[in-house]
């Protein structure tokens, strides 16, 4: 007590000496005395925080890692400040709260504060950024759309009914071990793609706002309607995960099987014969790479540009097994360019799945609804999203003519 005594008579003595020297005016030794109050409050909250460093290092670590990262999530927003003759103080005050990652603006001696909250256009200025990057020339066919297509089904595909386990909720894909399973080979390049999006630090982070998963999933619904697909609803609301969360190996689709696999696999997802038929047909767009999945070759002519093609393809085209090295797949016998997996030849093989792929081969408007239905439901699969908003879903502008 007496050494704070003895330093607020100092300070007072310090106020009087610069009075009496300089000849200050009311205003500039308001100033002066004000840089003398916010000095004295960094040096107290310095020897404040040597306390407290010591004597609560054990309990600040056991704080969960995932409190934070969910406090990271908040940004905060006032009414413009008005001037106020202690605003240096409310300052200093904004300063010392920064350090915990929460900004307090204040009006006179009031102080407020609001929680940022993302509107459908604020999600809009978030795909427009994805779409203005999408086509890159030295990238497969010129365009990371194919790729960021294939991360949102596979981030949603690992869903499983029964347990409740896997979807696109999480983006539990960032974690080992299932970001090195075989399935998500080179889906690196998608998640690369997309960080910058979101965590790009020039100066500041974008859109830090939004979570993995939704951006996923968000960049997902770009791609399909950039390549001029159907419109894909959105609904936010996803919460990241951690490896905690990584869902087993073996969910995914193995292209090598037949009819009886698939249907073990989407069936466990939710889905029957037609979705399954449906959802297939997102292999107009993309190509498969030797180094990634071990197969080799676009299913269509124009892999950057969703249509009912690769019905029209399979249907029409005569299919022979090719002749390589690698593992079993299917080439056109016209021009040899072209490829099918074995998943695929099962859909004109099976009794219940060829007449859905003779329907979509018929008609682009009915493939466009009966993909964009079941698209939607895969990108919501395990989602907990709050009561009342599956009928508050967005649907976002394309940004090509």
């Amino acid at each position: 007590m007496a050494q704070k005594a003895d330093t607020t008579i100092t300070k007072e003595q310090d106020v009087e000496r610069l009075r009496k020297t300089a000849g200050l005016d009311d205003a500039r030794l308001a100033t002066q005395a004000m840089a003398i109050c916010i000095v004295s409050m960094a040096s107290s909250a310095r020897q404040f925080a040597r306390v407290a460093t010591r004597t609560t290092t054990r309990s600040f670590a056991a704080v969960p890692r995932q409190a934070f990262r969910q406090q990271g999530r908040r940004f905060y927003s006032s009414e413009p400040e008005k001037k106020s003759s202690s605003s240096l103080l409310y300052l200093g005050a904004a300063a010392a709260a920064g350090g915990l990652g929460i900004w307090y603006f204040t009006s006179g001696a009031s102080a407020s504060t609001k929680e940022f909250v993302p509107t459908q256009a604020d999600y809009q200025k978030v795909y427009n950024d994805i779409a203005e990057r999408l086509e890159v020339d030295d990238y497969d066919d010129g365009s990371y759309g194919p790729v960021l297509v294939r991360l949102a089904w596979h981030a949603s595909g690992t869903y499983d009914k029964e347990t409740g386990t896997g979807g696109s909720n999480g983006a539990t894909m960032r974690f080992a071990p299932e970001s090195a399973h075989g399935a998500n080979a080179g889906l690196i390049a998608a998640r690369d793609f997309l960080e910058p999006i979101k965590a790009n630090s020039q100066p500041i982070a974008k859109y830090p706002w939004i979570s993995y998963s939704d951006l996923w999933i968000l960049g997902g619904v770009c791609a399909i309607q950039e390549m001029h697909g159907p419109i894909i609803p959105y609904r936010p609301g996803r919460r990241d995960g951690d490896a905690a969360a990584c869902t087993p190996d073996g969910r995914l689709p193995d292209a090598s099987k037949g009819a009886r696999h698939l249907r073990d696999i989407f069936y466990r997802m939710g889905f029957n014969d037609q979705e399954i038929v449906a959802l297939s047909g997102g292999h107009a767009i993309g190509r498969c790479h030797r180094d990634r999945s071990g197969y080799d070759g676009p299913w269509t002519f124009s892999p950057t540009m969703l249509t009912n093609d690769f019905y029209k393809l399979l249907l029409e085209e005569k299919w022979q097994v090719k002749k390589w090295d690698g593992p079993k797949q299917f080439e056109d016998k016209t021009t040899k360019s072209l490829m099918m997996l074995p998943t695929d030849m099962v859909l004109i093989q099976d009794k219940a799945f060829k007449p859905w792929v003779e329907k979509y081969a018929a008609d682009n408007e009915l493939f466009f609804r009966d993909f964009s239905n079941v698209v939607l439901r895969l990108f919501e699969l395990g989602v907990p999203f709050a009561e009342g908003t599956e009928n508050n879903r967005w649907t976002f502008k394309p940004t090509h003519s």
